[in-house]
C-alpha cells in the first residue's frame, strides 16, 4: 500500500507589467510560461495568469522560489518584460502574495502551516479574495478587521453577518484552505450590448435611457449565465466617426442591474455629452467571474432586497415575454440613478 503523502500544490499568480499591452505580446508571454508548466490559466483582463507549478517542480528539479526565478528571468530575457509574482499552496494565497509584490520581485509563501498563518493573519480583511470593500466595512463594524480576526471568529457568527456560503468561503480561506484548481485556457470572458441611433442623437435624455436599456440587457445576460462583472466599459461613437471609451471598475463584482446602472451612469456623466452628436453606444461587461465568487451584503434597508426580487421577476418575464421587457426595466432603473 502506498502511504506517501501527495505533494502540496504550488500555485503561482503572475502579473505582467507591459509598456505596450497587445494581445500578441500577451500570447507570447503565455507561451514562455507554457514552456515551464502547461497548466496555465490566462487572465487577460488584467494582464496576468495563474500557473500550477506542482508537477513542474519535480520535472525541473527546482523548489518554488527557484522555478519562479527561472520563469521571471526567461520573460525578461526573451521579451524584456518585468513581472511581479506571488506563489503559495492555494489560489487565494498566491493572489494575495502577488498583490503585495512590486514589479521585478516575487513573494513565495511555503506550505508550512505556521508560515501560512504568519502570512495571512496580519492582512486586512479586504485583501482576502471574495471580500470586497463593502463586506470589509461590514465586518469592521463587528470588530473584524484582519484575516486573523476572520479565522478566529466562530463560523456561526460569520454566517449571521455574511450568509452561509460567503461565511464558509471566507472562513476557509482565512485558514489557508482553497481547493480551486488552475483551469488551463480558461480566460475570463466579456459580453456587450450596443445601440445604434437612427440618426445622430443630441438629446442627453436619450443617451441616458439608452445606456440604462443596455444595462438591463447585460444584467439579464449575466444573471442567465450565472456570471458577475468586475468592470464596465462604455464606448461612444460620434457623428464624425471618432470614439471615446471609458472603463470603470465596480466596487464589488456583480450582476445586479441597479449596481451596474450606477456605474454606467457615472461613466456616461463623466463624458459630458451634452452637445455631442452620438451615433452609437456600446456597453461591455468585463472580467467576468462565476456568480458564486460574489459576496452579497445583507443590509438593514430592505429596498435592495425588494429590487433584487423585482429583478428576478423581470428576468422571468423577459424569458417568457421578450418584447418590451427591457424598456420596462430600464424605466425602473431610471428612477434609481
Amino acid at each position: 500500500m502506498n502511504t506517501a503523502k501527495p505533494r502540496p500544490r504550488a500555485i503561482l499568480r503572475i502579473h505582467f507589467h507591459l509598456a505596450a499591452q497587445t494581445e500578441e505580446l500577451y500570447g507570447q508571454l503565455l507561451a514562455v510560461i507554457d514552456g515551464i508548466s502547461s497548466r496555465v490559466e490566462p487572465l487577460p483582463a488584467d494582464w496576468s495568469a495563474y500557473v500550477d507549478l506542482t508537477g513542474a517542480l519535480t520535472y525541473w528539479g527546482y523548489d518554488v522560489q527557484g522555478l519562479v526565478a527561472v520563469l521571471r528571468l526567461r520573460l525578461l530575457a526573451l521579451h524584456g518584460v518585468q513581472c511581479s509574482a506571488g506563489a503559495g499552496p492555494t489560489r487565494s494565497i498566491a493572489a494575495m502574495a502577488a498583490d503585495i509584490t512590486p514589479p521585478g520581485s516575487a513573494t513565495v509563501v511555503g506550505d508550512d502551516p505556521y508560515e501560512i498563518a504568519s502570512f495571512l493573519r496580519p492582512r486586512p480583511t479586504a485583501a482576502l479574495p471574495g471580500i470586497g470593500p463593502k463586506t470589509a466595512r461590514t465586518l469592521a463594524r463587528y470588530g473584524i478587521s484582519t484575516v486573523g480576526d476572520i479565522a478566529d471568529t466562530r463560523l456561526t457568527t460569520l454566517q449571521r453577518i455574511l450568509g452561509t456560503t460567503a461565511a464558509r468561503q471566507a472562513h476557509d480561506r482565512a485558514h489557508g484552505l482553497d481547493d480551486r484548481p488552475v483551469v488551463p485556457g480558461a480566460a475570463p470572458k466579456s459580453l456587450s450590448a450596443a445601440h445604434r441611433f437612427d440618426r445622430d442623437e443630441l438629446d442627453p435624455e436619450r443617451h441616458h435611457s439608452t445606456v440604462l436599456g443596455l444595462v438591463q440587457e447585460i444584467g439579464g445576460q449575466l444573471r442567465a449565465s450565472r456570471e458577475i462583472a468586475q468592470a464596465l466599459t462604455l464606448t461612444v461613437a460620434y457623428a464624425d466617426r471618432t470614439q471615446t471609451t471609458r472603463t470603470r471598475a465596480l466596487a464589488e463584482a456583480t450582476a445586479h442591474s441597479p449596481a451596474l446602472a450606477a456605474s454606467a451612469h457615472a461613466l456616461l456623466t463623466g463624458l459630458g455629452l451634452q452637445r455631442a452628436r452620438v451615433r452609437a453606444l456600446t456597453l461591455r461587461a468585463e472580467r467576468l467571474l462565476p456568480a458564486e465568487e460574489t459576496v452579497h451584503q445583507l443590509t438593514l434597508d430592505n429596498r435592495d432586497e425588494k429590487l433584487r426580487r423585482l429583478e428576478t421577476a423581470l428576468d422571468k418575464a423577459a424569458t417568457r415575454y421578450r418584447p418590451g421587457i427591457a424598456g420596462a426595466a430600464s424605466t425602473l432603473l431610471r428612477g434609481i440613478v
